[in-house]
């Protein structure tokens, strides 16, 4: 009839009842199947099948059928559910997606407390020694190792968790040319143009984690192209009603696109849709993780954006980041030096963490810097030392992930002595979901491990001296 002629792309039934071929339409297995069950039931019901249309295209049927022998024909119905089977695929997606997340999550955490501890006594003796000593070097190198283990850390970390703690109005073409000119300084074989739309919206992000996507695009399409070739970078506006977002699964609204698109060798449908999967690579061993672009789309989703990727194989590469705008004025992009070593006055700090490496790391650098160290190793024990000498502690560096009593049930107490308190939150975690809240709470600041001892030195100069 003319729905099925329709469902199949055919103009007429005519058409369908000259060109259709259902040999040719079917995979011979579930042809053979359909036959089966028809022949010795006589009866089909909820039979599902994926049927070519004409124009080459799939599509997916329920079919329910019964055979009339002694009139010679066959009744059926066809239901079209590929718009089910799509959305099924993508809550399948979603759900591994999480659930690989949380382990992903647990292992950066885990495996950022074990850098904490080598990165700690690395910054102790490198504090004793100045440049050209014996074993400085070393020590340097070992600090550099730890770095690249952070940074393969933070990358489980964004795909785990989206990391989405110092959000800022920002100018987006500003952002991403620094971070190709950054790029383009080491990889003088390939060549960026770059086309950035003029009256650009401004976005709410992360700038860290944002530039970190920007670097795993580039790197990705670096690897891409072996013989070297052309990145193109391009920003644009947009505005998604509710008529086209389905395909992109954002919300209505206004959107900021950026473009990365390489010249490379590209990817076929398979390898595409795939590409995001946490671990999954294309690359041989020892020249990628599979986690970049895994991290790339935990960061957008967590900044209520989205990731897509074009790629047609031999033909390069086009992947469209989505970002929602807001009406707000750009902050200026500023760029920090870690400096020198801040010490202390001798004031009291209390160190709170489950860890007994980064309490005896933690002590050593606190004591290094110049202050008195009180320590506990959980929340009750914390608050049991916070209330017999609240008005000594200048300052308490909290962990956020401990058994029993937690960092945030550890803050509501302490805050509940001293409405005052200085705290500085500290995670092998980035800052997200609790943590992000508790900060909108009173926190004076985060620092995730594993950290130098210079990085922590400021941070704690800045708190205690802020007025």
């Amino acid at each position: 009839n003319k729905i099925v002629a329709d469902m199949l792309g055919y103009e007429s039934v005519e058409e369908l009842t000259k060109e259709f071929k259902f040999s040719e339409a079917y995979s011979p297995e579930r042809r053979l199947e359909l036959i089966r069950i028809l022949e010795q039931e006589g009866t089909l019901t909820d039979f599902e099948i994926e049927v070519k249309k004409k124009d080459g295209g799939k599509i997916d049927l329920i079919i329910s059928a019964k055979i009339y022998p002694e009139d010679g024909y066959i009744e059926g119905a066809m239901i079209d559910i590929t718009e089910r089977k799509h959305l099924e695929s993508q809550v399948r997606q979603a759900q591994k997606m999480e659930s690989i997340g949380t382990l992903a999550g647990g292992i950066a955490h885990d495996f950022n407390n074990l850098l904490m501890g080598i990165q700690g006594y690395t910054s102790l003796i490198l504090n004793d020694l100045n440049p050209g000593e014996d074993h400085y070097d070393k020590l340097k190198n070992i600090e550099k190792q730890v770095k690249r283990g952070a940074e393969l850390s933070a990358q489980l970390l964004g795909f785990a968790r989206g990391g989405k703690y110092d959000v800022k109005p920002t100018h987006i073409n500003k952002l991403l040319k620094k971070s190709a000119e950054m790029f383009g300084r080491t990889k003088k074989e390939i060549t960026i143009r770059e086309k950035y739309a003029p009256d650009l919206w401004t976005v709410k992000v992360d700038r860290g984690q944002i530039e970190q996507v920007f670097l795993n695009l580039f790197i990705n399409a670096w690897q891409a192209m072996p013989d070297a070739g052309d990145i193109y970078l391009e920003t644009s506006n947009v505005v998604f009603s509710r008529s086209n977002t389905k395909p992109l699964e954002v919300k209505p609204g206004k959107y900021v696109r950026i473009s990365v698109t390489d010249t490379g060798i590209g990817m076929d449908e398979q390898t595409a849709s795939r590409v995001f999967d946490p671990f999954f690579t294309t690359k041989g061993v020892g020249r990628g993780t599979g986690l970049g672009l895994a991290s790339a789309y935990g960061i957008i989703k967590n900044h209520g954006g989205m990731i897509h990727v074009y790629s047609e194989k031999g033909r390069g590469s086009t992947f469209n980041i989505y970002l929602p705008a807001v009406d707000a004025k750009a902050e200026p992009i500023l760029f920090h030096d870690e400096g020198e070593v801040k010490t202390g006055k001798e004031e009291a700090i209390l160190l709170v963490d489950d860890e007994a490496i980064i309490l005896d790391v933690g002590e050593e650098i606190l004591d290094a810097l110049g202050y008195r160290v009180f320590l506990a190793s959980g929340g009750n024990e914390a608050i049991e030392i916070y209330k017999e000498n609240k008005d000594k502690i200048a300052l308490v560096i909290l962990d956020m992930v401990m058994p029993g009593m937690g960092g945030g049930e550890t803050y509501k107490a302490l805050k509940s002595i001293n409405h005052d308190i200085k705290v500085m939150l500290s995670s092998g975690y980035n800052l997200g979901g609790e943590a992000a809240e508790i900060m909108k709470q009173g926190v004076n600041d985060f620092i995730q491990k594993p950290f130098t001892m210079t990085k922590l030195s400021h941070k704690i100069r800045n708190i205690l001296e802020k007025k």
